[in-house]
């Protein structure tokens, strides 16, 4: 690794790993460690992005490795590890393997690297935030998952698309676990800081916000032996920059709530500044009656996985 560049490690050199390496590279947020179990296969995609970097003109160093040794002193590192689902499947069925995957890798992790900064994004994330947690007990602030990010993003595609609007003019915002019991907020969801409740009837929102819950199943079945990863990637990335920039972002991703929204050690999707210091603050939200009910029930059912661990 060069010296004086930031050091960022992505386990799981599959379809979200190896798009997350690759936009990290082409942003240039430092040198890329990608590591995978399979013999060849982090080697092969790091060597043919490296080998990208006089075209595109970025310079990151870019290692493949089945070897965690390799890993040491990551600033962050990202875990994509596990199996992905297939038609059919919903997150929830990826627990007991994806649990195991992620338990050790995140005890391979924290070897190498103790001071690191970890995003989980292995499905069902809110419980695979929880299962790293519990390896690795890092504070708050050095822990968190990949989601939010992601669903909002597919919110504002499906909002930009109807109305006919640059993605760039839409924010939205989803909260809750990673999954059917996600809460996308129509009323903190904005086309040129207009709500969209004032831009489209209630009926057509509604259709949006199930979209948004069912947007990865939606490219499962079109993928039918894969999922979505360039979204994903480009979120992932999202996160790292903000923590590499110290770029103080407002987002959407799953941490550890100690009280707000009046919620005790779980991991949920909320809106939190991202810099330097990792989480370092969470945006508590003035929701609504109907809205907090979601918020509970999401809570509830990310408790529910959790338990079967």
């Amino acid at each position: 690794m060069s010296i004086g560049r930031p050091k960022i490690t992505i386990v799981g050199a599959g379809n979200v790993g190896a798009t997350a390496a690759h936009w990290a590279a082409s942003h240039e947020l430092g040198d890329i460690v990608l590591v995978d179990i399979v013999d060849g296969i982090p080697q092969g995609k790091a060597l043919d992005l490296f080998e990208s970097s006089p075209v595109e003109g970025f310079d990151s160093a870019i290692v493949g490795t089945n070897d965690y040794a390799d890993t040491k002193d990551s600033d962050v590192v990202v875990v994509t590890a596990g199996i992905a689902r297939k038609p059919g499947m919903s997150r929830d069925d990826l627990i007991s393997t994806n649990a195991n995957i992620v338990g050790s890798v995140t005890d391979s992790i924290i070897e190498h690297s103790p001071n690191c900064f970890l995003i989980i994004v292995s499905n069902p994330l809110d419980v695979m935030v929880t299962v790293a947690h519990r390896h690795c007990k890092f504070p708050r602030e050095r822990i968190m998952g990949m989601a939010g990010i992601l669903d909002s993003a597919r919110f504002r595609s499906f909002i930009a698309m109807e109305l006919n609007v640059s993605v760039e003019d839409v924010h939205a915002l989803v909260l809750g676990g990673h999954g059917d019991s996600m809460v996308p907020l129509p009323r903190y969801s904005t086309v040129a800081g207009v709500p969209i409740t004032k831009l489209m009837d209630q009926n057509r929102i509604d259709e949006l916000v199930q979209r948004t819950r069912d947007g990865g199943a939606e490219i499962v079945e079109f993928l039918k032996t894969g999922s979505a990863f360039y979204a994903p990637g480009a979120s992932i990335v999202e996160m790292v920059e903000a923590i590499l920039k110290d770029k103080k972002r407002i987002l959407p991703c799953a941490a550890l709530l100690q009280g707000e929204y009046g919620e005790e050690n779980i991991f949920m999707g909320v809106p939190i500044k991202l810099g330097a210091g990792g989480v370092e603050e969470i945006i508590e939200l003035d929701l609504e009656p109907h809205e907090m009910e979601q918020f509970k029930k999401s809570a509830d059912h990310v408790r529910e996985l959790t338990s079967s661990l």
